[in-house]
């Protein structure tokens, strides 16, 4: 009988990271990437629900769940919990996450700091007057030691809902970037990979196919994502040629649709509800995968990506301009491997996910001094 591996012990100090469900399809890749650089603090995962791909973020979880749950939810009653050598910090994912976090911290004599994400800091419904998140809030101002932005524009926005400026510190999450440059060969594919979801631009993105295809332009384009949207894009695949839906793919199966196609299509916009991207994930790993990519010229996909030199940036909800810049990377093959070899470089050096995730570490470390 082959015995079972055994697992080195691991003595990095715990800290608590609150998100209210863990395991979300969208969020395993960019939630566990925070963490990839710790080397003094080990990540322990708290929430009142665990989903069944919560493994993939991190092996130590814990669920406040059942009456425990209810109690924590709605009277902020936090669980009793054996933190005695954990880090005094309890790090939130997203501006609710903060708010619901809040007795854990305030029960371990703990700091909070809050990691924002775009649409958390920006979605009016959020800030309705009684919400939790609202009547909150100014507590969980007076207990942070931090919010971390994934973009300026979050930071931005965060200003406006009352975080103080020296609270605000702005950390894109990086990519892994591999050690050579990725295979310049291309499939010719464009790809979109994300929520279907209004913020995410469907509908601009299903107007600029049918331009597209009007104009005689065949490049397919692969859809990676599920959500409410989906039969706007169902419809499109019905209308026209060359569209293909292929559901929530595997972290690997998406870097390798990364490492393949021609351009990563980002045409996020604002919601009518005020939801709006920090920084989409998906733009950095794409660029750590040699694949261009052709995004909106406003918030964190402008200060990840820069016009004609790491990608193509189009003003958010222009369909006619997402279309050009869609056939001008499939008909300009020089200029597409141009921008895809400087987008490797560039997220190297300025997005590269080990050196962002010490960085988080730091602050984290730093709080729990303060």
């Amino acid at each position: 009988m082959t015995e079972a591996p055994t697992r080195e012990p691991d003595e990095r100090r715990p800290v608590l990271v609150y998100r209210d469900r863990i395991g979300v399809a969208s969020e395993i890749e960019f939630s566990r990437r925070q963490y990839l650089g710790f080397r003094t603090l080990r990540p322990v995962w708290i929430g009142r629900v665990v989903l069944p791909d919560a493994g993939l973020i991190s092996p130590s979880t814990i669920r406040i769940g059942g009456v425990r749950g209810l109690l924590f939810r709605h009277f902020g009653l936090a669980p009793a919990l054996d933190v005695s050598d954990f880090l005094p910090v309890v790090h939130a994912q997203f501006a609710r996450g903060g708010a619901l976090a809040l007795p854990l911290a305030k029960a371990m004599n703990a700091k909070l700091v809050v990691t924002l994400h775009g649409g958390d800091v920006g979605k009016a419904k959020n800030w309705r007057r009684h919400t939790l998140l609202s009547r909150r809030w100014p507590d969980v101002i007076a207990r942070a030691y931090r919010f971390v932005c994934v973009s300026h524009a979050v930071a931005e926005m965060a200003s406006r809902r009352g975080v103080p400026e020296r609270l605000l510190t702005v950390l894109p999450i990086g990519a892994e970037v591999p050690s050579s440059p990725p295979s310049p060969s291309r499939d010719g594919t464009l790809l979109f990979a994300g929520r279907f979801v209004e913020k995410k631009g469907i509908l601009v993105l299903a107007d600029a196919i049918r331009r597209l295809r009007s104009n005689g332009d065949r490049t397919k384009l692969i859809c990676a994502g599920d959500g409410p949207l989906r039969p706007v894009l169902e419809a499109l695949a019905r209308d026209v040629s060359g569209v293909e839906l292929v559901g929530w793919l595997s972290p690997s199966a998406l870097a390798e649709r990364m490492g393949s196609a021609l351009a990563l299509v980002v045409p996020s916009v604002v919601a009518a509800d005020g939801d709006a991207e920090g920084l989409p994930s998906v733009v950095p790993e794409a660029m750590a995968r040699g694949c261009a990519v052709i995004g909106t010229s406003e918030g964190g996909i402008a200060e990840a990506v820069t016009d004609l030199a790491t990608g193509l940036l189009v003003p958010p909800g222009d369909a006619v301009a997402l279309a050009a810049a869609m056939h001008r990377l499939s008909s300009e093959p020089d200029l597409t491997a141009g921008l895809a070899r400087a987008a490797f470089v560039d997220v190297g050096q300025r997005l590269n996910a080990i050196r962002q995730s010490e960085a988080l570490e730091t602050i984290l470390l730093d709080a729990g001094r303060g």
